[in-house]
C-alpha cells in the first residue's frame, strides 16, 4: 500500500447487527447525494466567536461542567483484558487507577495512597495482582483492598477495611470504560448514552475488540478545535487529497441528531462498486464509516475490522492547548492469527493517527494562532457543516448559553 493512502482497515467476517433495513436506507442516502452532485444541508450558516477557543474563563467553565461532572470514557473493555489488568489516567484533574479485579469486574480508584497520597501506580498500563505505594509500601490488591501495610506494630493499630483505595464511579458497557472523576457523583450512562446510542452500540460488540496502537499528542490548539476537524468532510478533497480522499468521497456525508448525540456517516468509496449488488448484500461498513460523537470529548469510528477512538483533553490552564488520545482497536478474527495482517493493521492504524497530527491538527493549530490575537472575531459554519453546529450549541446549550443562530447566506460578513 503506498503510504500516501489510507484504507479503514481489512475485512473480516463480522457481521453488524444494525437492522439491515437501515443500513440500506443510509447506503441509499449517500447514494443519492453522489448522484445529485449534493451533501447534507444544515439550512443554513452559523458564525460562532472565536472566543469559545481562546477564553480562560470559559476554559475553567467547560473544564467544570463537561469534564469533572460528565462520565468519561477512558478505553475499552480490551484495555483491561484480563483480570489483573490495569490502566491509570492523568486526564481528568483526578489520577486514576483502573482495574480487573479478580473476579473480572472492572474497577476504579483514585490512584492516591490512602497514607500520605502519593500515586500508588505509576505505569501507565500493565498486569499486577498487588499495587504498592513507592513511598511506605502500603499495598492494595486489584479490587481496591489494603493489604499490606509494613510494620503496623509502629504505624498504629488501624483498620485496614476502611483503608482501601478510593473508589470512582465505574461501568463497563458495550465494551467502554466510563470512570466519574467524582468519587460522590452518580454514574447516567442511559442518559450519556441516550437510547440511540445505548441500542446501536449493542450492535457492534467493541467488547471483542483489542488495543493495537496508542498514539498521544500534545498539540497548541484548544479541544474543540480538534473536535471540529472531526465534524465534516468539506476538507477532505483539499486537505487530505493525497490521503483519506483516496478512501472516501469529500462534500459527501449523513448527520443524524438526537439530543446531545450526533452520528455522522461518511462515504468510503467502496460504495462505488457494492451499489451494484443486490440491496440484500448491502453492508454499512462497506460502502460508509460511521462517526459517533460520545458528549462532550469522545470520537468513536467502528468499521468491520475494528474502531479508531479518539479523546481529547484540554488542559486545564491553557486554552490553546490540548491532548488528543488516539487508540485503535482490531477485532482478532481479522488478523485470524496472521503476523503479517496484524502488522498491517498496525501501519493503517499509526497511518491514521499521523494524518490527524500532521494534517488536521496542523489547520487547528493554525486557527488558534489566528484566534488568540482576537483580531478574528468570529468563524463560519456552513451549510454543509451540521455537525459542527450540532458541537458547538450542544456545549452552549449545556452551559446555559444564548444558542448560536441559524443564518441566510445574505447575514453572513
Amino acid at each position: 500500500m503506498s503510504p500516501t493512502c489510507l484504507t479503514v482497515g481489512p475485512t473480516c467476517d463480522f457481521t453488524l447487527d444494525m437492522r439491515h433495513d437501515e443500513q440500506v436506507c443510509l447506503i441509499k442516502q449517500l447514494c443519492a447525494h453522489l448522484d445529485a452532485g449534493t451533501s447534507v444541508d444544515a439550512g443554513g450558516l452559523r458564525r460562532l466567536p472565536t472566543s469559545d477557543y481562546t477564553d480562560p474563563e470559559r476554559a475553567a467553565l467547560e473544564w467544570d461542567e463537561f469534564f469533572l461532572k460528565v462520565p468519561q470514557c477512558i478505553g475499552m473493555s480490551g484495555d483491561l483484558l484480563e483480570p489483573g489488568s490495569f490502566l491509570t489516567s492523568n486526564d481528568l484533574g483526578v489520577p486514576v487507577l483502573a482495574t480487573r479485579d479478580e473476579a473480572g469486574s472492572f474497577r476504579a480508584f483514585v490512584n492516591s495512597c490512602r497514607h500520605r497520597g502519593v500515586e500508588v501506580e505509576t505505569e501507565e498500563r500493565g498486569s499486577k495482582r498487588r499495587f504498592t505505594c513507592p513511598f511506605h509500601s502500603w499495598t492494595y490488591d486489584t479490587g481496591g483492598a489494603l493489604v499490606g501495610l509494613p510494620k503496623p506494630e509502629h504505624f498504629g493499630d488501624v483498620d485496614r477495611a476502611c483503608l482501601g483505595l478510593r473508589p470512582l464511579p465505574a461501568e463497563e458497557r458495550h465494551g467502554m470504560l466510563f470512570v466519574h472523576p467524582d468519587p460522590t457523583a452518580t454514574m447516567d450512562l442511559d442518559h450519556l448514552l441516550g437510547h440511540w446510542f445505548n441500542e446501536e452500540f449493542s450492535t457492534w460488540d467493541f467488547g471483542e475488540m483489542l488495543p493495537l496502537t496508542h498514539d498521544v499528542y500534545d498539540t497548541a490548539c484548544n479541544w474543540k478545535l480538534a473536535l471540529d476537524t472531526f465534524g465534516e468532510t468539506y476538507h477532505f478533497s483539499s486537505l487530505h487529497k493525497d490521503t483519506l480522499f483516496n478512501s472516501f468521497h469529500g462534500n459527501v456525508q449523513i448527520h443524524d441528531e438526537d439530543g446531545h448525540l450526533h452520528r455522522m456517516i461518511l462515504c468510503r468509496r467502496d460504495i462505488d462498486e457494492m451499489r451494484r449488488l443486490p440491496e440484500d448484500e448491502w453492508d454499512i461498513t462497506v460502502a460508509a464509516l460511521p462517526v459517533y460523537w460520545v458528549f462532550p470529548n469522545v470520537i468513536l469510528m467502528p468499521f468491520n475490522g475494528g474502531c479508531f477512538l479518539v479523546r481529547m483533553f484540554p488542559c486545564r490552564d491553557d486554552p490553546g492547548r490540548h491532548i488528543s488520545r488516539v487508540t485503535f482497536y482490531f477485532r482478532p478474527e481479522a488478523a485470524k492469527g496472521d503476523d503479517e495482517v496484524k502488522n498491517f493493521m498496525a501501519f493503517i492504524g499509526t497511518r491514521f493517527a499521523e494524518i490527524i497530527r500532521d494534517e488536521d491538527y496542523v489547520m487547528s493549530s493554525s486557527q488558534q494562532a489566528t484566534a488568540r490575537p482576537g483580531a478574528m472575531d468570529h468563524v463560519i459554519f456552513g451549510r454543509n457543516e451540521p455537525t459542527l453546529h450540532h458541537y458547538h450549541n450542544t456545549y452552549r446549550r449545556w452551559l446555559g448559553e444564548e444558542l448560536l443562530p441559524l443564518l441566510s447566506e445574505s447575514e453572513i460578513g
